[in-house]
């Protein structure tokens, strides 16, 4: 590990876990599984409820940059406790409809812009006329 990789581990919270995290995961984690992107599940040990909560506590740790839209959905239902069995266990199969994922695309040049957005390409639409601008004191 790097210099520089030590550093970001140490002091950020968005490029992994974090120390604070590592340590929970380490003495109070059971390892569940791991999905197509690298990210890794966890949960209370032996499924233990959390007092404060009355169920188990389950978290992820993202293979890169923390960004939960990279979370597929089967995994998605058991993080929010929609399942209690993982999609391994399930053997989750996506349904037709379902799209393939794709991170949040905000902020990039791939970002969703309707037409009519000022930043999308292309001559923006006339107004339809039911709009009537103010004009001071009328």
């Amino acid at each position: 590990m790097s210099l520089k990789d030590f550093a970001l581990h140490m002091l950020t919270w968005w490029n992994g876990q974090t120390p604070g995290t590592r340590f929970h995961t380490w003495r109070y984690g059971e390892f569940v599984g791991t999905d197509q992107f690298g990210n890794k599940y966890y949960r209370s040990k032996g499924g233990k409820p959390d007092p404060a909560l009355g169920f188990d506590r389950r978290w992820v740790i993202y293979a890169g940059e923390t960004e939960a839209s990279v979370v597929p959905p089967g995994w998605r239902g058991w993080l929010a406790h929609t399942t209690d069995l993982t999609p391994d266990q399930e053997d989750f199969q996506p349904k037709e409809w379902m799209k393939e994922h794709v991170a949040n695309q905000t902020g990039t040049p791939a970002a969703y812009r309707p037409r009519g957005s000022t930043l999308s390409t292309g001559e923006r639409p006339a107004a339809t006329g039911d709009y009537v601008a103010w004009t001071p004191g009328e």
